[in-house]
C-alpha cells in the first residue's frame, strides 16, 4: 500500500472498474453485506436506543440522531470500500453510546455534541500524525486477537440460550448452517449465513407469533441539527473515553479482523477518515464513527477476497437506506424476534471466533493474549474507559514482563 504525506496510506490497487463492481454484486458479497447491516441495525441499535430513551428524548430527536449514526457510517463505509478496495465497515461506536447514557443524566446533548466535535479533532489528529499505524504494527497480533476473541466470544455464545428460550426457531436455523458446512460445494456456491438467513425468516413468517411494528405516520427522517457547547466538564468526562472507545477498542478490532482475513488495513488513513466523519456527524448528535470488529467480521466470512470490497458497499448503502427511513426501519429492526437475531449474529461470528482463537493462542505471546483475553472477558471498567482496552494494556505489559523472547523475535522478523 502506497504512503503518502504525513504517514497515510494510499490505494493500493486502482479504482474498480465497472465489470468489476458487478462481479462484486455475488451473492455472497449482497448476503454477507445484508447480516453485517442486520447485525448493526438490531442488538447495537436497541443499547444506542436506550441510552437516548432514558435521557427523555422524543421520537423525532431519536431518528435524528440515529439518521447521523446510519447515513454517517453508511457513506464512510461505501467511499472507503471503493477507493482502498477492502471490504470495510464503518459505523458509530456501540461503547460510545453506552458512555453517552449516564452522561446525558447531568449534561446536556448539545454539550456532548461539543465534546465529538473535540474528539473527532484529536482522532484526525492522530491519524495524520502516523502513530496509529506505528503503535498497530508494534502490538503483538496474539494480544489483540485475544481481545477480540473475548468480544466476540458473548455474541457466539448467545445461540445457546437461544435454543433453550426459542428452540422452533432456533434449531431449523442451527441445522440449515451445519447442512451447509458440510457440503463444501455449497459453501463455495452460497454463504452458510443465507440458509440461516432465509430459514429463520420462514420459521418467523409460518410459526413464531410475531407483532409487526405499527405503521409511522413518516417514511422519511427530518434531520435537525444541533449547536455545540463547549462545556469544560463534557469534555473531560466524554472525550478521552470516547476516543480510546474508537482506537484502542473499535478500531483495532476491525483492523486486526482485516489482517486476518489477509488485508492490510490503513491504519493513519482509516483513522483520519473516523475523526472527521465523527466532526461531520457531530451536529445531529451522534457518537464517533469507528471501523468496526464484528461487521467486518460478517463481509470476510465467505466469497472470493479480491471481490470483498463490494460487501462493504452493499453494507454502507443499506445502512445509508436504514438511516433514510429510520422512521419506519428502527421500528422494524427492533420488532424482529430476539432469538432470530442472537442465532443470525452467532453463526455468522462462529468461523471468525475460531480463527480469533487460533491466531491468539497458536504461537507466541500466548500468555499476553490468554491475559487479554480474560481481562476483556471480565467486562473491567476503570476511567469510565471499557474491559477491550485494558485487556490490550494488561496483555501488553504481561509478554513485556514474562515473554520477553517474543518481542525480540518480533522486532528481528
Amino acid at each position: 500500500m502506497s504512503e503518502h504525506a504525513l504517514g497515510l496510506e494510499g490505494p493500493r490497487l486502482p479504482w474498480p472498474r465497472a465489470r468489476e463492481l458487478w462481479a462484486g454484486l455475488n451473492r455472497h458479497n449482497l448476503t454477507n453485506g445484508f447480516m453485517a447491516c442486520l447485525f448493526a441495525s438490531t442488538g447495537p441499535l436497541a443499547a444506542y436506543l436506550a441510552s437516548l430513551q432514558s435521557a427523555g428524548f422524543e421520537p423525532g430527536a431519536i431518528t435524528s440522531i440515529l439518521f447521523g449514526a446510519y447515513a454517517g457510517g453508511g457513506l464512510a463505509s461505501i467511499a472507503c470500500s471503493l477507493f482502498f478496495r477492502q471490504p470495510l465497515a464503518l459505523a458509530w461506536t456501540i461503547p460510545g453510546a453506552v458512555i453517552l447514557g449516564p452522561a446525558l443524566q447531568h449534561l446536556t446533548l448539545n454539550q456532548s455534541v461539543g465534546s465529538f466535535y473535540v474528539t473527532g479533532a484529536l482522532i484526525a489528529l492522530l491519524g495524520l500524525s502516523g502513530l496509529v499505524g506505528q503503535v498497530m504494527r508494534q502490538l503483538p497480533g496474539p494480544i489483540v486477537m485475544g481481545m477480540v476473541a473475548a468480544v466476540f466470544l458473548p455474541l457466539v455464545a448467545r445461540i445457546i440460550p437461544s435454543v433453550e428460550t426459542t428452540p422452533a426457531l432456533a434449531l431449523p436455523m442451527l441445522t440449515g448452517f451445519v447442512a451447509f458446512l458440510a457440503v463444501p460445494k455449497l459453501v463455495n456456491r452460497f454463504p452458510p449465513a443465507l440458509a440461516t438467513l432465509l430459514l429463520g425468516l420462514l420459521v418467523i413468517a409460518w410459526f413464531i407469533p410475531w407483532q409487526p411494528p405499527e405503521p409511522s405516520r413518516r417514511w422519511l427522517v427530518e434531520p435537525s441539527l444541533l449547536r455545540p457547547e463547549f462545556q469544560l466538564q463534557a469534555i473531560l468526562e466524554q472525550v478521552l473515553p470516547m476516543m480510546l472507545t474508537v482506537i484502542g477498542i473499535q478500531n483495532a478490532q476491525g483492523f486486526f479482523v482485516l489482517r486476518q482475513s489477509g488485508y492490510r488495513p490503513p491504519a493513519n488513513s482509516l483513522t483520519l477518515v473516523c475523526g472527521v466523519g465523527t466532526g461531520l456527524m457531530a451536529p445531529l448528535g451522534t457518537v464517533p464513527l469507528c471501523v468496526t470488529g464484528p461487521a467486518n467480521a460478517i463481509l470476510n466470512t465467505s466469497g472470493l477476497p479480491e471481490l470483498r470490497f463490494m460487501g462493504g458497499v452493499v453494507f454502507g448503502v443499506l445502512m445509508l437506506l436504514f438511516g433514510l427511513f429510520a422512521p419506519v426501519t428502527v421500528g422494524l429492526a427492533l420488532a424482529l424476534p430476539a432469538a432470530f437475531i442472537a442465532v443470525l449474529g452467532g453463526l455468522a461470528m462462529l468461523l471468525v471466533l475460531q480463527g480469533a482463537f487460533i491466531n491468539a493462542f497458536s504461537g507466541r505471546f500466548a500468555l499476553g493474549a490468554l491475559l487479554s483475553f480474560v481481562v476483556t472477558l471480565s467486562d473491567l471498567t476503570i476511567l469510565n474507559i471499557g474491559a477491550p482496552f485494558w485487556g490490550l494494556v494488561f496483555g501488553y505489559l504481561t509478554s513485556r514482563v514474562l515473554e520477553p523472547k517474543d518481542f525480540r523475535q518480533l522486532n528481528a522478523a
